[in-house]
């Protein structure tokens, strides 16, 4: 049964609309309801407009949270996200350095995998940032799992024998030795920059640096009208958000 507090995806149209049960109205142009009444409903129902609309509850996921969360910054996107996840290894217990939060997309993500015995360290330069990350936080409850630290990072990172890095700044490659003497050996290192000009610079340090298996990589998603008669893409994609560079540590 849903109750005050929970979060609900309202699905009506063809569109998506995350919101949560409490006092207020829920409006389209068609019609509304009062969000109070979802209260006692449960994920799957139908609630029906003032005017006979049906609007469908769904469950809302983690990609649902990130791609509506509250932003001053451009976001790691789900696409990227979920690849970052699964290289670095990200699972219960892990303990994962990020530096630069932004808007707190794939820091909520971070929080989200690790678990409750996982922990994320954030280190972010802007105080504005870690407000915002903090509040998208409070929304899935993660806001515990992660440590942030307001300061840039110009030589070393407080922590040792983490589980993984990841670099989402201007100039990572000035992070590179840091990350290293932060990083268990074997573990992996990830970066992501908008620039080959970056990828470049990254590439040039790395190759001075105990790292191996280095690979660079974009990812693009195409998406696909839902129409079984006229099955084709999209008129429009997110095409470039980012190069993403995976690399591992080794002992000297």
């Amino acid at each position: 049964m849903l109750k005050r507090g929970d979060f609900v995806l309202i699905f009506y149209e063809g569109k998506k609309y995350l919101v949560s049960v409490r006092e207020g109205q829920f409006h389209t142009h068609k019609d509304h309801f009062d969000l109070a009444e979802l209260e006692g409903k449960k994920y799957g129902d139908v609630i029906f407009g003032k005017k006979g609309t049906p609007f469908f509850l769904l469950r809302p996921t983690i990609y649902d949270f990130l791609m509506r969360i509250e932003r001053k910054t451009q976001i790691i996107y789900p696409k990227d996200i979920g690849y970052i996840l699964l290289k670095l290894g990200v699972g219960e217990g892990k303990i994962v350095i990020e530096c630069g939060c932004g808007s707190g997309a794939l820091t909520t993500a971070f929080a989200f995998y690790v678990g409750s015995s996982g922990q994320v360290i954030s280190y972010e330069k802007e105080l504005a940032f870690i407000e915002l990350a903090k509040a998208n936080l409070k929304r899935l409850s993660l806001e515990e799992r992660v440590t942030f630290k307001h300061r840039e990072v110009s030589d070393l990172f407080d922590e040792e024998e983490v589980d993984a890095v990841f670099l989402d700044i201007k100039e990572p490659w000035e992070l590179l030795k840091a990350s290293y003497k932060a990083l268990k050996p074997g573990h992996p290192l990830g970066i992501l920059v908008p620039t080959t000009n970056q990828v470049i610079a990254i590439l040039r340090e790395l190759e001075k640096l105990p790292f191996v298996d280095t690979e660079v990589l974009e990812i693009l998603v195409r998406n696909y009208k839902v129409n079984s008669e006229r099955l084709r893409p999209e008129d429009q994609m997110i095409a470039h958000t980012g190069y993403l560079i995976f690399t591992r540590k080794i002992s000297t």
